[in-house]
Protein backbone atom coordinates (compact mmCIF):
# COMPACT_ATOMS: atom_id res chain seq x y z
CA UNK A 1 0.00 0.00 0.00
CA UNK A 2 1.33 3.42 -0.87
CA UNK A 3 -1.69 5.59 -0.27
CA UNK A 4 -2.57 6.71 3.24
CA UNK A 5 -5.60 8.84 4.03
CA UNK A 6 -4.26 11.81 5.96
CA UNK A 7 -7.64 12.83 7.39
CA UNK A 8 -6.84 10.81 10.51
CA UNK A 9 -3.09 11.50 10.62
CA UNK A 10 -1.56 14.40 12.60
CA UNK A 11 0.39 16.62 10.23
CA UNK A 12 3.37 18.82 10.97
CA UNK A 13 5.96 20.94 9.19
CA UNK A 14 9.66 21.61 9.71
CA UNK A 15 10.80 25.23 9.82
CA UNK A 16 14.20 26.18 8.45
CA UNK A 17 15.43 22.94 6.85
CA UNK A 18 16.75 24.65 3.69
CA UNK A 19 19.33 27.35 4.35
CA UNK A 20 18.00 30.74 3.31
CA UNK A 21 14.29 29.97 3.11
CA UNK A 22 13.31 31.62 6.40
CA UNK A 23 15.19 34.77 5.42
CA UNK A 24 13.38 34.90 2.08
CA UNK A 25 10.05 34.36 3.82
CA UNK A 26 10.76 37.12 6.36
CA UNK A 27 10.49 34.63 9.21
CA UNK A 28 14.09 34.33 10.42
CA UNK A 29 13.43 36.98 13.07
CA UNK A 30 10.69 34.76 14.55
CA UNK A 31 13.32 32.21 15.55
CA UNK A 32 16.14 34.55 16.57
CA UNK A 33 16.05 33.45 20.21
CA UNK A 34 15.79 29.72 19.55
CA UNK A 35 19.13 28.01 20.09
CA UNK A 36 20.08 25.04 17.90
CA UNK A 37 22.82 22.45 18.33
CA UNK A 38 24.46 23.54 15.09
CA UNK A 39 23.95 26.42 12.69
CA UNK A 40 22.43 24.21 9.96
CA UNK A 41 19.81 22.62 12.20
CA UNK A 42 16.14 23.31 11.51
CA UNK A 43 14.48 25.67 13.95
CA UNK A 44 11.30 23.90 15.02
CA UNK A 45 8.43 21.56 14.21
CA UNK A 46 5.00 23.17 13.94
CA UNK A 47 1.53 21.59 13.75
CA UNK A 48 -0.76 22.06 10.74
CA UNK A 49 -3.50 19.54 11.53
CA UNK A 50 -4.34 17.61 14.71
CA UNK A 51 -7.23 15.13 14.47
CA UNK A 52 -8.42 14.67 18.03
CA UNK A 53 -8.92 11.14 19.32
CA UNK A 54 -12.44 11.29 20.69
CA UNK A 55 -11.90 8.05 22.64
CA UNK A 56 -9.24 9.63 24.81
CA UNK A 57 -10.06 13.32 24.97
CA UNK A 58 -13.01 15.65 25.05
CA UNK A 59 -12.71 18.62 22.70
CA UNK A 60 -13.85 20.99 25.45
CA UNK A 61 -10.90 19.84 27.57
CA UNK A 62 -8.30 20.05 24.81
CA UNK A 63 -5.72 22.81 24.55
CA UNK A 64 -5.56 22.32 20.75
CA UNK A 65 -6.76 25.50 18.99
CA UNK A 66 -9.94 24.90 17.00
CA UNK A 67 -8.31 25.90 13.71
CA UNK A 68 -5.78 23.07 13.97
CA UNK A 69 -8.56 20.46 14.14
CA UNK A 70 -9.88 21.42 10.67
CA UNK A 71 -8.52 19.27 7.83
CA UNK A 72 -6.61 21.73 5.59
CA UNK A 73 -5.31 19.60 2.70
CA UNK A 74 -6.55 19.53 -0.89
CA UNK A 75 -5.02 18.06 -4.03
CA UNK A 76 -7.02 20.42 -6.27
CA UNK A 77 -7.29 23.94 -4.88
CA UNK A 78 -6.10 26.60 -2.47
CA UNK A 79 -8.87 28.79 -1.05
CA UNK A 80 -7.43 32.25 -0.51
CA UNK A 81 -7.74 33.39 3.13
CA UNK A 82 -10.08 36.33 3.60
CA UNK A 83 -8.42 39.62 4.41
CA UNK A 84 -4.93 38.46 3.43
CA UNK A 85 -2.86 39.57 0.44
CA UNK A 86 0.48 37.77 0.74
CA UNK A 87 0.23 34.06 0.14
CA UNK A 88 3.07 31.86 -1.10
CA UNK A 89 3.59 28.30 -2.26
CA UNK A 90 5.89 26.37 0.05
CA UNK A 91 7.19 23.47 -2.06
CA UNK A 92 8.10 20.48 0.09
CA UNK A 93 8.54 16.75 0.33
CA UNK A 94 6.03 15.38 2.84
CA UNK A 95 6.67 12.01 4.43
CA UNK A 96 4.27 9.69 6.24
CA UNK A 97 5.94 7.79 9.06
CA UNK A 98 4.88 4.80 11.10
CA UNK A 99 5.19 5.89 14.72
CA UNK A 100 6.19 3.68 17.67
CA UNK A 101 5.42 4.59 21.26
CA UNK A 102 6.62 3.48 24.67
CA UNK A 103 4.08 4.89 27.08
CA UNK A 104 3.86 8.62 26.34
CA UNK A 105 7.24 8.73 24.58
CA UNK A 106 7.52 8.64 20.80
CA UNK A 107 10.46 6.29 20.21
CA UNK A 108 10.76 5.73 16.46
CA UNK A 109 9.64 7.03 13.07
CA UNK A 110 9.77 4.78 10.00
CA UNK A 111 9.13 6.32 6.57
CA UNK A 112 6.42 4.46 4.63
CA UNK A 113 5.27 6.92 1.96
CA UNK A 114 6.15 10.32 0.51
CA UNK A 115 4.77 12.88 -1.90
CA UNK A 116 4.61 16.46 -3.12
CA UNK A 117 3.29 18.97 -0.63
CA UNK A 118 2.41 22.66 -0.66
CA UNK A 119 2.82 23.93 2.90
CA UNK A 120 1.12 27.13 1.75
CA UNK A 121 1.76 30.07 4.05
CA UNK A 122 0.42 33.54 4.80
CA UNK A 123 3.13 36.19 5.05
CA UNK A 124 1.86 38.38 7.84
CA UNK A 125 3.34 40.22 10.73
CA UNK A 126 2.23 39.68 14.30
CA UNK A 127 1.50 35.95 14.26
CA UNK A 128 2.76 34.58 17.58
CA UNK A 129 3.18 30.98 16.35
CA UNK A 130 4.12 29.73 12.90
CA UNK A 131 1.06 27.46 12.89
CA UNK A 132 -1.14 30.57 12.81
CA UNK A 133 0.03 31.20 9.24
CA UNK A 134 -0.62 27.69 8.03
CA UNK A 135 -4.20 26.47 8.51
CA UNK A 136 -7.02 28.90 7.79
CA UNK A 137 -9.61 26.22 6.98
CA UNK A 138 -10.34 23.64 4.28
CA UNK A 139 -8.12 23.79 1.16
CA UNK A 140 -5.44 25.92 2.78
CA UNK A 141 -2.64 23.41 2.13
CA UNK A 142 -1.79 20.79 -0.45
CA UNK A 143 -0.82 17.13 -0.56
CA UNK A 144 -0.65 14.97 -3.66
CA UNK A 145 -2.98 12.10 -4.51
CA UNK A 146 0.06 10.22 -5.87
CA UNK A 147 2.06 9.07 -2.86
CA UNK A 148 5.16 6.98 -3.54
CA UNK A 149 6.11 4.02 -1.37
CA UNK A 150 9.26 4.58 0.68
CA UNK A 151 11.87 1.82 0.72
CA UNK A 152 13.71 3.19 3.73
CA UNK A 153 14.98 6.51 4.98
CA UNK A 154 18.74 6.43 4.61
CA UNK A 155 21.40 7.15 2.02
CA UNK A 156 20.76 5.03 -1.06
CA UNK A 157 16.97 4.84 -0.60
CA UNK A 158 14.57 5.88 -3.37
CA UNK A 159 14.36 9.44 -1.99
CA UNK A 160 18.03 9.92 -2.85
CA UNK A 161 16.94 10.06 -6.50
CA UNK A 162 14.18 12.63 -6.03
CA UNK A 163 14.15 16.36 -6.62
CA UNK A 164 11.58 19.03 -5.74
CA UNK A 165 10.46 21.47 -8.43
CA UNK A 166 7.72 24.07 -8.17
CA UNK A 167 6.03 26.37 -10.63
CA UNK A 168 3.29 28.95 -10.82
CA UNK A 169 1.11 29.16 -13.93
CA UNK A 170 -0.40 32.60 -14.50
CA UNK A 171 -2.16 33.64 -17.69
CA UNK A 172 -0.95 30.41 -19.33
CA UNK A 173 2.70 31.22 -18.63
CA UNK A 174 4.86 28.99 -16.43
CA UNK A 175 7.23 30.53 -13.88
CA UNK A 176 9.77 28.62 -11.77
CA UNK A 177 8.71 29.41 -8.19
CA UNK A 178 11.12 27.45 -5.99
CA UNK A 179 14.69 26.46 -6.69
CA UNK A 180 14.96 22.97 -8.16
CA UNK A 181 16.39 21.07 -5.16
CA UNK A 182 17.40 17.52 -4.31
CA UNK A 183 15.64 15.90 -1.35
CA UNK A 184 19.04 14.63 -0.17
CA UNK A 185 20.21 18.26 0.13
CA UNK A 186 17.89 19.19 2.97
CA UNK A 187 20.00 20.49 5.86
CA UNK A 188 18.77 17.57 7.98
CA UNK A 189 17.71 14.36 6.25
CA UNK A 190 17.47 10.65 7.03
CA UNK A 191 18.69 9.56 10.49
CA UNK A 192 19.86 13.05 11.39
CA UNK A 193 16.34 14.32 10.70
CA UNK A 194 14.45 11.51 12.43
CA UNK A 195 16.64 11.78 15.54
CA UNK A 196 16.02 15.53 15.59
CA UNK A 197 12.27 15.08 15.07
CA UNK A 198 11.99 12.54 17.89
CA UNK A 199 13.66 14.98 20.25
CA UNK A 200 11.38 17.82 19.13
CA UNK A 201 8.18 15.77 19.24
CA UNK A 202 8.97 14.70 22.80
CA UNK A 203 10.67 17.77 24.22
CA UNK A 204 10.11 20.92 22.10
CA UNK A 205 9.25 23.82 24.36
CA UNK A 206 6.86 26.71 23.88
CA UNK A 207 9.23 29.56 22.99
CA UNK A 208 9.19 32.24 20.35
CA UNK A 209 7.37 31.06 17.22
CA UNK A 210 7.75 27.42 18.31
CA UNK A 211 5.20 25.59 20.41
CA UNK A 212 5.05 22.54 22.63
CA UNK A 213 3.79 19.69 20.41
CA UNK A 214 4.04 16.56 22.56
CA UNK A 215 0.58 17.25 23.98
CA UNK A 216 -0.77 17.49 20.41
CA UNK A 217 0.30 13.91 19.79
CA UNK A 218 -1.21 12.73 23.05
CA UNK A 219 -4.47 14.51 22.15
CA UNK A 220 -4.40 12.63 18.85
CA UNK A 221 -4.24 9.37 20.80
CA UNK A 222 -0.56 8.45 20.35
CA UNK A 223 -1.04 8.07 16.60
CA UNK A 224 0.35 5.12 14.68
CA UNK A 225 1.20 7.42 11.77
CA UNK A 226 2.47 11.00 11.55
CA UNK A 227 2.96 13.11 8.42
CA UNK A 228 5.74 15.69 8.29
CA UNK A 229 6.44 18.17 5.48
CA UNK A 230 10.19 18.30 5.99
CA UNK A 231 10.91 21.85 4.83
CA UNK A 232 10.36 24.36 2.03
CA UNK A 233 12.95 24.97 -0.65
CA UNK A 234 14.43 28.38 -1.36
CA UNK A 235 12.51 30.58 -3.78
CA UNK A 236 13.65 31.76 -7.16
CA UNK A 237 13.88 35.53 -7.41
CA UNK A 238 10.51 35.52 -9.19
CA UNK A 239 8.92 33.28 -6.56
CA UNK A 240 10.22 35.36 -3.68
CA UNK A 241 8.64 38.52 -5.08
CA UNK A 242 5.33 37.22 -6.49
CA UNK A 243 2.40 36.20 -4.32
CA UNK A 244 -0.56 34.03 -5.28
CA UNK A 245 -3.52 35.50 -7.12
CA UNK A 246 -6.98 34.28 -8.09
CA UNK A 247 -6.89 31.62 -10.87
CA UNK A 248 -3.17 30.95 -10.49
CA UNK A 249 -2.12 27.31 -10.62
CA UNK A 250 0.40 26.20 -8.01
CA UNK A 251 2.53 23.18 -8.96
CA UNK A 252 4.81 21.12 -6.74
CA UNK A 253 6.55 18.12 -8.30
CA UNK A 254 8.70 15.38 -6.81
CA UNK A 255 10.50 13.61 -9.63
CA UNK A 256 13.37 11.13 -10.12
CA UNK A 257 16.46 12.85 -11.49
CA UNK A 258 17.61 9.57 -13.03
CA UNK A 259 14.69 9.83 -15.48
CA UNK A 260 14.17 13.56 -16.04
CA UNK A 261 16.24 16.73 -16.36
CA UNK A 262 15.02 20.04 -14.90
CA UNK A 263 14.40 21.23 -18.48
CA UNK A 264 12.18 18.22 -19.19
CA UNK A 265 10.24 18.85 -15.98
CA UNK A 266 9.68 22.49 -17.01
CA UNK A 267 8.28 21.36 -20.37
CA UNK A 268 6.10 18.86 -18.54
CA UNK A 269 4.73 21.72 -16.42
CA UNK A 270 3.97 23.67 -19.60
CA UNK A 271 1.99 20.68 -20.93
CA UNK A 272 0.45 19.85 -17.51
CA UNK A 273 1.33 16.24 -18.24
CA UNK A 274 2.16 14.30 -15.07
CA UNK A 275 1.02 10.83 -16.09
CA UNK A 276 4.26 9.07 -15.10
CA UNK A 277 3.49 7.35 -11.76
CA UNK A 278 7.11 7.84 -10.65
CA UNK A 279 6.34 11.59 -10.44
CA UNK A 280 4.41 12.82 -7.43
CA UNK A 281 2.55 15.87 -8.71
CA UNK A 282 0.41 18.40 -6.89
CA UNK A 283 -1.55 20.89 -9.01
CA UNK A 284 -3.78 23.37 -7.17
CA UNK A 285 -5.88 26.23 -8.54
CA UNK A 286 -6.07 29.36 -6.37
CA UNK A 287 -9.66 30.48 -5.74
CA UNK A 288 -10.99 33.47 -3.80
Amino acid sequence: MNFYDTKDIPCFGVAGNFTGHLEQAGEAVDFKNIKTKDQNAPKAIFPTFIPLNTDTIQKDNSSIPDFLTIYPFSSEKIIFPKGEIKLQIEPECAIIFNATWEGDTLTSLKAISFGASNDCSIRKQGAKKISEKKNWGPSSKGFTDNQIAADGFEKGCILDDYRIASFLIRDNKVYAYGENSAVRDYSYIYKTLTDWMLEKFNKQMDEGAAEEIHSDLLAAGRPKQIMVAIGATRYTEWGENNFLQNNDKALVLLYPESKYTPEEIFKMAERSDFSDPSISALVQTVVL
